[in-house]
C-alpha cells in the first residue's frame, strides 16, 4: 500500500464497583431491565450526584499503571447529546481537566519494541442500552447500565498497523486484569473499543481525514476492521476521491464497514462544567497511597520469569500475559520446583484444552499443587507422557487430584520387565512382516511394532523401555 496508516484507539472500561459512579444503584450484570435505577441515575429534577470513592481510586490506579500524569485538580463536564438511552440528555464526563494525561504503553510486535502514547485516562458515566424488537415495530430502553462507572483510555495516533493495534489492546487488557478493576468481558460490554484511522502519504506530517469505526466486540474484530478500512480508504484515494470524516459501523457477518453518521467534533457536544459536582483537588498523598498498592504488572513479571526461572521470552510472554496462568505457574513451583516442565505443560496441554473448550482457568478450577503432582508422577515413572495427557484432561473435567485418580484406577505405567517382555514377545510373534522389514534395515518397522505394543498395553507401557525391549528381541532373532 502506498499510504501510511495512522490509528488511534478509544477504550471504554467498565469498572467493577458494586455501585454506580454517582449513586448507590447496583451494577450487577444481567439484572431485570430497569431494576437498578434511581432518581439520580435517571436524572430526575432536584437530584445531586456524589462521586464513587472506589471508582475514583481505581481510576488513579489505572492511570498510574499506564504511566500517566495525575491532575492536581480535575473536574466533570456535561457532554450534551440527545439519544433515547441517555435519560438526562447529557453524559457526565471529563473534557479539559481530566483525571490524567500524557502516559504511554510499551508493546512488542515480533521482536520490535514500540511505545504507544496515552493521551488521557478520564472518568465518565455509561449510557443505557437500546433493545430493538426483531419485528421492527418497537424499541425498548434498559437504564440499568446508565451511570455505571467507565474509564475512557485514549491512545495517541501512534499505531501504524492492525497488528500493532491488536498487541496494544492485548497488553492493555493484561494490565487491567492484573489491576483487578474490571472483568474486561467484551461480551458483557465491560471492555469496548472504537478505532480512529486515517491514511497519509509517506513523509507527509499532516493527518488525513479521520474515520471512526464502532461496533467492535472483539480484538480480532478490531484487527479485521482496521485491515478493511485501510484498504477501503486507500482505494478511494487511488481513485482521486476525498475521504469523508465520519463514523462507520463494523458488520461482522459481511466483514465490512458501513456509514453510520458524520463524525462529531468536541464543539458538537457543547461541553460545559457539571454544576452539581465541584472540581476535585487530588492530594499527592492519595496518589502515593494508590501507587504503593500497585501490583507487579505483566511486563515486570515477564522480566522476572526470564531472570529468575530462566524461561524463554516466548514462554514468559505467554504465561505472564494471563494473570491466572502466571499465578498458577508460580504456585505450582511450590510443589514441583522445576520451571521449564511446569511452563511447558501450561503453554502446551493446559492452554490447548482451555482454547479447545473455550473456557478459562477459573472454569476448570485446577489447583496449582495438582499440576505439580502430575509432573511428579511423570518424573517418578508412574505415568508416561501420553498417560499424563489423559490424566490432565480428567483432572480438568472432574476436579480431582491426579494422585487420587492414579490410586482409584489402573492408571499406573507398566515398568515391570517381565510384563514388558511378554508384550514384546506377543508383538514380535503377531507381526512377522514388520520383524522381517526391520531386519532389512527399515527403521520405521520398529516404530510400528512399538505402536502395537503400546496399544496392547492400553498406553500403560513405558515407551522407552518398550522400545529397548523390542530392539533386543529383534537383534537377537536369527
Amino acid at each position: 500500500m502506498n499510504y501510511e496508516s495512522v490509528i488511534g484507539l478509544e477504550v471504554h472500561l467498565q469498572l467493577s464497583t458494586k455501585t454506580k459512579l454517582f449513586c448507590g444503584c447496583l451494577t450487577k450484570f444481567g439484572a431485570p431491565p430497569n431494576s437498578q435505577t434511581c432518581p439520580v441515575c435517571l436524572g430526575l429534577p432536584g437530584v445531586l450526584p456524589v462521586l464513587n470513592e472506589q471508582a475514583f481510586a481505581w481510576g488513579i490506579k489505572v492511570a498510574l499503571a499506564l504511566n500517566c500524569q495525575i491532575a492536581n485538580v480535575m473536574k466533570f463536564d456535561r457532554k450534551q447529546y440527545f439519544y433515547p438511552d441517555l435519560p438526562k440528555n447529557f453524559q457526565i464526563s471529563q473534557y479539559d481537566q481530566p483525571l490524567s494525561q500524557h502516559g504511554h504503553l510499551d508493546i512488542t510486535v515480533g521482536e520490535q519494541a514500540k511505545r504507544i502514547g496515552i493521551t488521557r485516562v478520564h472518568m465518565e458515566e455509561d449510557a443505557g442500552k437500546l433493545l430493538h424488537d426483531t419485528g421492527g415495530a418497537s424499541s425498548f430502553v434498559d437504564f440499568n447500565r446508565t451511570g455505571v462507572p467507565l474509564l475512557e483510555i485514549v491512545s495517541e495516533p501512534d499505531i501504524r498497523s492492525s497488528d500493532e493495534a491488536y498487541h496494544y489492546l492485548t497488553e492493555l487488557k493484561a494490565i487491567l486484569q492484573y489491576l483487578d478493576v474490571s472483568t474486561c468481558n467484551m461480551e458483557e460490554g465491560s471492555l469496548r473499543c472504537d478505532t480512529n484511522v486515517s491514511l497519509r502519504s509517506p513523509g507527509v506530517a499532516a493527518f488525513g481525514a479521520k474515520v471512526e469505526v464502532k461496533n467492535l466486540n472483539s480484538f480480532r474484530a478490531v484487527k479485521l476492521a482496521l485491515e478493511y478500512e485501510t484498504k477501503r480508504q486507500a482505494a478511494q484515494l487511488d481513485r482521486g476521491d476525498r475521504i469523508v470524516q465520519e463514523t462507520r459501523l463494523w458488520n461482522a457477518k459481511k466483514a465490512i464497514t458501513g456509514p453510520m453518521r458524520s463524525k462529531e467534533e468536541a464543539a458538537d457536544y457543547r461541553y460545559f462544567p457539571e454544576p452539581d459536582l465541584v472540581p476535585f483537588v487530588i492530594e499527592p498523598s492519595v496518589i502515593e497511597r494508590v501507587r504503593a498498592g500497585l501490583p507487579e504488572l505483566p511486563a515486570q513479571r515477564r522480566v522476572r520469569f526470564q531472570q529468575r526461572h530462566q524461561l524463554s521470552a516466548y514462554d514468559a510472554q505467554g504465561i505472564a500475559q494471563d494473570r491466572a496462568l502466571a499465578d498458577l505457574f508460580e504456585q505450582a513451583l511450590e510443589t514441583y520446583p522445576k520451571p521449564k516442565p511446569v511452563a511447558n505443560w501450561i503453554m502446551g496441554d493446559l492452554s490447548a484444552y482451555l482454547n479447545a473448550h473455550a473456557v478459562t482457568l477459573a472454569d476448570v478450577k485446577l489447583r496449582p499443587e495438582w499440576l505439580g503432582h502430575l509432573l511428579q508422577l511423570i518424573e517418578e515413572g508412574t505415568l508416561s507422557g501420553k498417560m499424563a495427557k489423559d490424566v490432565l484432561q480428567q483432572v480438568l473435567e472432574r476436579g480431582v487430584d491426579p494422585v487420587e485418580l492414579v490410586n482409584q484406577g489402573s492408571l499406573r505405567q507398566v515398568v515391570d520387565a517381565d510384563a514388558l517382555e511378554r508384550i514384546a514377545e506377543d508383538v514380535v510373534q503377531a507381526f512377522p512382516k514388520s520383524v522381517e522389514d526391520y531386519g532389512k534395515g527399515k527403521t520405521n518397522a520398529l516404530m510400528y511394532l512399538v505402536g502395537q505394543a503400546m496399544k496392547r498395553s492400553q498406553g500403560k507401557a513405558n515407551p522407552e523401555q518398550m522400545t529397548e525391549m523390542l530392539k533386543r528381541k529383534l537383534v537377537s532373532r536369527p
